[in-house]
């Protein structure tokens, strides 16, 4: 009650306090950045290989184990999961948020690079996808 009688009794204050807060509202709500659809999406590298022909087991065993083992150990990286069916395997690389994707990207170009010569004896393509 006497926080009320207070501000009553000193009205230029409040009005001097209010518009403070009004002018600090307005500014920090152009600083905002919003967007229409923000991007939630976390940080991935898509692998996806082709071997047509080949079974799931032949897949999973003579190209998605030799990429898994390739890709681990890469920095930032969070979490690898991989999908195998009949003549494609996908391994999706997901990186920490701070990571910049076009240096995740180039990571694991180096990586297919050094691993692609051991997995000659497959016909197989390989692209990357995000």
């Amino acid at each position: 009650m006497k926080f009320i009688q207070q501000a009553l009794a000193n009205r230029l204050v409040m009005v001097v306090i209010a518009l403070s807060l009004v002018v600090f509202g307005i500014r920090a709500t152009m600083k905002l950045s919003v967007d229409a659809f923000p991007d939630v999406t976390n940080v991935q590298v898509q692998i996806a290989t082709e071997a047509p022909g080949r079974s799931p087991e032949e897949i999973e065993r003579f190209i998605t184990v030799p990429l898994e083992i390739a890709m681990t150990g890469l920095p930032a990286l969070t979490e690898m999961r991989s999908l195998n069916r009949s003549g494609l395997s996908i391994i999706t690389l997901v990186f920490t948020d701070e990571t910049d994707v076009f240096f995740a990207r180039q990571l694991v170009m180096e990586r297919l690079l050094e691993v692609g010569p051991r997995l000659t004896r497959f016909d197989f393509h390989a692209s990357i996808f995000l």
